[in-house]
Parts: structure tokens; sequence; C-alpha cells
């Protein structure tokens, strides 16, 4: 089963946590200096916040599937429809390791499918982007310029 997924930056993490965790009437599942996620029921959502150092807004967004087989799919069927993917293996990003997808919608949106397989010690970086990629991308967990760490 799917879940969607958003990505929020915020400037002040300790009063970004009190309000979704009012709005959801939920704690966070995970809470770090940096970063919390909530894994709600209802609605299905995934909503991660950090405050570090990004573009205060929507990071991201995206979609968490359940296993490889369906990232594999969801993948094939952007590749399919002419889409350009990031592809990404055993990345560490978000307290949590992962296999990705990435692609632009047509507006611009970055965003991300992902099948996470553990957890992460650290925050965490991601991989180079091919050039194209890597000039429209600023989104926390996106794989950044080799010039840059993500993280």
């Amino acid at each position: 089963m799917k879940r969607l997924h958003l990505h929020v930056s915020v400037p002040d993490i300790d009063q970004a946590i009190g309000f979704y965790s009012t709005l959801f009437d939920a704690a966070p599942v995970v809470v770090k200096a940096d970063y919390a996620k909530w894994m709600l029921e209802d609605p299905r959502v995934n909503l991660a916040i950090s405050s570090r150092a990004r573009a205060v807004g929507v990071d991201h967004v995206g979609i968490q599937v359940d296993s490889n087989a369906e990232l594999l799919e969801l993948a094939s069927r952007l590749k399919a429809a002419g889409a350009e993917t990031m592809d990404q293996e055993a990345t560490t990003c978000c307290y949590a390791k992962s296999d990705k997808s990435w692609v632009t919608d047509p507006a611009g949106v970055r965003w991300e499918s992902f099948f996470t397989h553990g957890e992460a010690t650290s925050y965490g970086e991601d991989e180079v982007l091919p050039k194209a990629a890597a000039e429209t991308s600023n989104a926390c967990c996106a794989p950044a310029p080799a010039a840059k760490a993500c993280c």
C-alpha cells in the first residue's frame, strides 16, 4: 500500500513539532534536533519536517512504497511516460536507508518515490545528480550537485 509523503522545511523545529502534533493529534514517530516525522493513517501520509538551512516551505512531495518491487513498478511507469528519473540505491537520508527514484513533474515539483529498508543514525547525504537534474534540484533529500552535500 502506498503512502503520500510530504517534506516541509521549517525555520523552528520545536515550534513546527508543536503545530503538526496539534494538527494531527499525534506525536511524531521520529524526533531529532533537526528533523521530525509522522507516519499517519488518517490521512495516510508520511509527513517529515526539517530545519536544515533550506528555503522554508514545501521541500518535495513523494510516494512511499512498501517494497522494492513497487518502487521499480512506479519508476518504470514514469520512464514509459517519457519522464527522466534519477534512481538511487541504498542511500541514507532523513535518518533512514532507502532506495529512491526522483522525478520532476511538468510544473517543476520534485517527486520522490522511495522504499525505506532501515534506520540510520545520521541525517545522511545523497549521490550526485546528472547535470540536467542538478540544475533544478534543491530538495532536502534530493541528490545534490557534486559541489554541495545534500544534508
